[in-house]
Order: C-alpha cells, then structure tokens, then sequence
C-alpha cells in the first residue's frame, strides 16, 4: 500500500472532494475554492448536480433496505459532510437501535459531523483514512458501538475513485470483506468512464492535479465498470444486481431520472457463509 496521508491540517485554497460535493448538493459548509472547483466541473459535465443528488437517493434507499434485511450496523466510509438523508437519519428512522459509525479523513467532515451528532448514543465518527481497514476497524470509537462478530454493513458510497491506485483499492474492499462476519453487506458506489471517456478525463485530470497526494499515482481517467465489478467478488449480489445508480431498487413507479444519463454504478452484496 502506498504511504498514509498525514491528518495534520486542512487547506482553504486547496478544494476538497466532500466540500465540493456539499457544493453541488446546494450546502453551505465549503470555501471559495471548492466553489470555483466545482463550477469548473459544472461546466464540463452539466449533470453533476443531479449526480450528487442521485448519489444522496441511492443511499437512503440502500440504508432502508439493509435494515429491511436485518442489518443494525454500519459502517459509512468517506461518509462526507454532513446533509440531508444520512445514513444514520435513515437507518434509525426505520429502527431506532441501528447503529452507525462515519469514518472520513477529511478533519472539516469530523468537526461537522461530530457536532451533528453530538447526542447520539448510537452514532460514532472516526478520523481515518480509507486506506487503512485495520486501523479504522480497531479504532475505539467504532469498536464501542459495532460487533465485527455480528452482522454489518460497509457503505463505500462515492468513496473508492479517491484512491487513484487500483491495487489499493483491491486491498481496500479484500481486507473489509475479510473483516466481515458472514451475513454481512459491502454496498459500493463509483462513477465509470465508460459512457464519457473525454469528459471524464478532464475531470480526473482536474481534481488530480488539485488533490494529488504524495506518493499516489495519478490515472488517466475513472475507472470503467469492468474494473469496478472485481470489487464485488467473494459476495451475493442482491437484486438488480451492479447497474447505473437511479435504477437501483427505485421507489415508486421506476428511476426519477433516466439511467442513463448517470454515469454511476452501484451494487449491493452480502458475504455468504
């Protein structure tokens, strides 16, 4: 694995992938920076926004269904600022004892979550980095609240096209699927390169360039779904199997928006025994 990042500050002039999210969401909880980033993005691919959003509705949909299944602990990883439909609002809505711990490395992200939830007994928040599965697995304040021995879900909504190298986010999803009890869900989300590979670069590109850590290679663009299916080896995919975000387990009468104009993927799977 490539070199852990150092927690020590945060950056206002550097944009920050949750803060730029929280920007397309309509939030308030991001500097000029990630604003112009953002805007720039915006003018590349128009449909950000709506992305951000459906990212937001997929959650909530697979939180409600996780619970459906019996599942009464999760693990959110690079949960991102603090908006509406988090996976706890959602989880502890449908049943009150879910337990939900968000794990981010961004330190503005655990300021705001950690005042969020500053009165729930039953939500925790770690400073972590992704990269490091034992670490964040270990930690006090996941361990006070999540049974690793019970079942558990792993929520990696948005989170893995962060880690720009792919052997490492193979052992990223390998070491969690391995820490997991059976009976347990990893649910992953990742936008692809399939559809939009020009487009898509650019914006790789753009974010690399301002967020480039030291150490970490940089890629030519996202990742495509062919690289993205692996993730879920070892697991039972649920019902629709891996497809194009809107059109995961849809509520009402189908996806609110058309499919195919989000160029994201998103699959549920759970760990036999």
């Amino acid at each position: 694995m490539s070199q852990r990042r150092d927690f020590a500050g945060f950056h206002t002039r550097t944009p920050n992938e949750a803060r730029v999210v929280d920007y397309l969401l309509g939030g308030k909880d991001n500097f000029a920076a990630d604003r112009e980033a953002a805007e720039r993005a915006i003018a590349l691919a128009p449909g950000l926004p709506m992305m951000a959003l459906e990212s937001r509705r997929f959650l909530g949909r697979v939180v409600r269904f996780l619970v459906e299944a019996g599942i009464r602990q999760f693990i959110d990883l690079g949960c991102g600022l603090p908006t509406q439909n988090n996976a706890h609002e959602v989880a502890q809505a449908a049943t009150p004892e879910a337990r939900v711990v968000y794990v981010d490395f961004d330190p503005v992200v655990v300021t705001h979550a950690r005042a969020l939830l500053a009165d729930n007994v039953r939500t925790s928040v770690v400073q972590a980095d992704v990269r490091d599965p034992d670490l964040i697995l270990g930690h006090p304040d996941l361990v006070r609240l999540i049974d690793l021995k019970r079942p558990v879900a792993i929520l990696l909504i948005s989170t893995l096209q962060a880690v720009p190298e792919d052997e490492v986010v193979l052992d990223i999803v390998t070491r969690l699927r391995e820490a997991i009890c059976p009976g347990s869900w990893m649910v992953i989300s990742h936008p692809t390169s399939d559809d939009r590979p020009e487009v898509t670069g650019r914006l790789a590109a753009m974010f690399q360039d301002e967020e480039i850590v030291k150490g970490t290679r940089r890629r030519d663009n996202l990742r495509t779904r062919a690289e993205i299916e692996p993730y879920f080896d070892g697991l039972e995919l649920a019902d629709p199997g891996i497809v194009r975000i809107p059109a995961w387990r849809p509520d009402g009468a189908g996806p609110g928006v058309d499919p195919e104009s989000v160029w994201a993927i998103a699959g549920a799977g759970r760990k036999p025994a």
